[in-house]
């Protein structure tokens, strides 16, 4: 880094300063260094804010019906990127946002719960991450930040996987895939319980609990207990929101009753349209109807309305998360410390889809009885509810994009990432330019001026960061950080996906997918209308070579035959549950039933 270019940034850590006084000495010219180094007495404080299967046009910036005036605040004092992309599932792409190092190295390739055996008896497929890569927190936490976490870390959760052993000060960590959002309660039957995670002893949550009040509240609590001592602090916020089940407070939900009343068609045109008066995607844009997409009018009044209202219920939980990251803002501002502190603002993956079609099928109810759960209309979201959207549903909230959650479709993929506040010079700007999740961990190292770590730290080995710097990008000294044959591998249960340029390779398998390589110009459609793979198949082939290569480089695994995701989790689940003999295990086969044939419903 040139005293320059370190010089436009007025927020320079003590390492940095070091730095260029190092340069002073060794005769680099530093002019108006005295200025400088008086403006940047203080590195900028970070706060990393992830929501949980969030589609691509699910905030109001980026042409959603849902009122989201906080992050649409952030929007106006940064830079959205309509061009980022994200694993298409949460585990994998935790570990690339908090490391910069591809999924395959940090070993989390998938989550723990849908890994096949065949797999995870290798190291780098054991879904937690591996003591081969450092965090971005730990590298913080080294150079002087406190760091704090209050979220999901589905990363680990033995004692030396939990984030209090991964570079984090002070956490409350919820370690499984999901939970409820009201109470201390697993989501899924393959959990006997929630585990939640307190500074790395078990934790118990409070009567009064909601997920994104609480997560606030909890990382207000953490900047508060060193408020003043001169350090910076990085949080990392990972909202439970809008990861099933879907819930929200009843004054949130009052205000989307009636907005879904047209259906999931009409709502994939509408943010379609509006995404392209903001300039979101190309005007050209077009988008298919997925395979899994229902004809609304075909349902009943009575179906529509109960439609409607799972719907309505997704809306507000994601105006509730956007309600509470204005609460730390505002605390922020109050505190003296919001012109201090950097915002990025993303999602771990795209919309989800495996809710069933029919939630309030007798079958459904009958499996979520088991677990202490109702699906009535009347009580969707509140305490005691189970909630979820449907594939069609799905497929709006990552309107224009093909594909959601699990899959390498652009749906699956892109989604919002907005940076803003200390630092960022550009204010209310848009890039299409390519951004991967492995850029995030790089990007905030240059920003706080902190070094990458080498092929050693902490007495260890470690895997190089492979991500890049997007500050140049943010800064507008360059128009893309990727150039055309740069190419980007990523590869989830099957799925494939090679990204070089405006192009992209996918290789979609399992119900959803027709398990054939395709070639899209993602920059000009991405909505992967158009497959170019005959039209020109001099980059289809060099993109599947590049592809053989990060299969070899990375140790990429063959998919078992007759692989299914779901069908995996409730295997292991089983498996995990099962002890003690034939009786116990008849019985947990009795208690899992039910969610058995939920599953298996769901494929259907």
């Amino acid at each position: 880094m040139t005293v320059a270019r370190a010089l436009k940034n007025r927020f320079i850590s003590a390492g940095l300063l070091t730095r260029l006084v190092r340069l002073v000495c060794l005769g680099v010219p530093a002019f108006g260094l005295s200025l400088s180094v008086a403006a940047a007495d203080k590195a900028p404080n970070i706060v990393l804010i992830l929501a949980d299967d969030l589609g691509f046009t699910d905030l109001e910036s980026y042409g959603s019906e849902i009122k989201t005036p906080s992050i649409s605040a952030l929007a106006e004092q940064g830079i959205s990127f309509t061009n980022y992309h994200t694993g298409a599932n949460c585990s994998p792409s935790r570990s690339m946002l908090l490391t910069g190092v591809d999924s395959h190295r940090t070993g989390v390739p998938n989550i723990p719960e849908m890994l096949p055996p065949e797999q995870s008896k290798y190291s780098h497929y054991a879904g937690t991450l591996g003591h081969n890569v450092v965090t971005v927190a730990t590298l913080l936490q080294d150079a002087g930040y406190h760091t704090y976490l209050a979220g999901k870390w589905h990363l680990g959760q033995t004692p030396d996987l939990l984030p209090s052993r991964r570079g984090f000060e002070r956490t409350v960590a919820l370690g499984d895939s999901g939970a409820d959002n009201w109470e201390q309660k697993p989501y899924m039957a393959v959990y006997d319980k929630a585990n939640w995670y307190a500074d790395g002893q078990e934790y118990q949550l409070p009567e009064d609990f909601y997920s994104s009040r609480f997560l606030v509240d909890k990382t207000i609590e953490f900047i508060d207990s060193n408020q003043g001592d001169g350090q910076p602090f990085f949080a990392y916020v990972p909202f439970q929101a809008v990861h099933i089940p879907v819930q929200a407070p009843q004054e949130f939900i009052d205000r989307y009753m009636g907005v879904y009343d047209g259906g999931w068609q009409a709502l994939r045109e509408q943010r379609l349209v509006r995404a392209i008066e903001l300039g979101i995607v190309p005007a050209d844009s077009t988008m298919i109807t997925m395979a899994s997409t229902q004809d609304w009018d075909s349902l009943s009044p009575e179906r529509q309305a109960y439609e409607a209202k799972r719907m309505a219920v997704y809306g507000a939980m994601v105006e509730a998360m956007d309600h509470h990251i204005g609460r730390l803002v505002e605390h922020l501002k109050a505190i003296d410390e919001y012109d201090n502190t950097l915002f990025i603002f993303t999602s771990d993956n795209g919309a989800e889809v495996s809710g069933l079609a029919e939630q309030n099928s007798f079958l459904n109810r009958l499996g979520l009885r088991t677990q202490g759960y109702s699906t009535d209309y009347e009580s969707l979201g509140l305490r005691g509810s189970f909630n979820s959207i449907s594939p069609s549903f799905a497929s709006a909230a990552a309107s224009p994009l093909a594909y959601y959650k699990f899959y390498v479709g652009e749906g699956g993929m892109r989604v919002p990432m907005i940076i803003a506040g200390a630092g960022i010079a550009s204010k209310k700007q848009m890039t299409d330019a390519f951004a991967f999740v492995t850029d995030i961990t790089p990007t905030i190292l240059a920003l706080s001026g902190v070094d990458k770590p080498g092929v050693r730290y902490g007495g260890r080995p470690v895997e190089p960061i492979i991500g890049r710097n997007l500050l140049p990008l943010i800064e507008g000294e360059t128009e893309a950080v990727y150039g055309p044959n740069d190419a980007v591998g990523f590869e989830l249960a099957g799925h494939a996906v090679l990204f070089m340029g405006d192009y992209k390779i996918v290789f979609n398998r399992g119900a959803q997918g027709d398990s054939q390589w395709r070639l899209f110009n993602i920059r000009k459609d991405p909505g992967e209308t158009t497959d170019l793979s005959t039209e020109n198949p001099v980059q289809f082939q060099l993109m599947l070579d590049h592809y053989e290569k990060y299969v070899v480089d990375n140790n990429v695994l063959p998919i078992p035959e007759g692989y299914d995701h779901t069908t995996q989790v409730v295997l292991n689940g089983l498996k995990n549950r099962l002890s003690g003999g034939i009786l116990i295990a008849l019985l947990l086969v009795l208690l899992l039933l039910p969610f058995i044939i939920f599953y298996r419903t769901r494929r259907q």
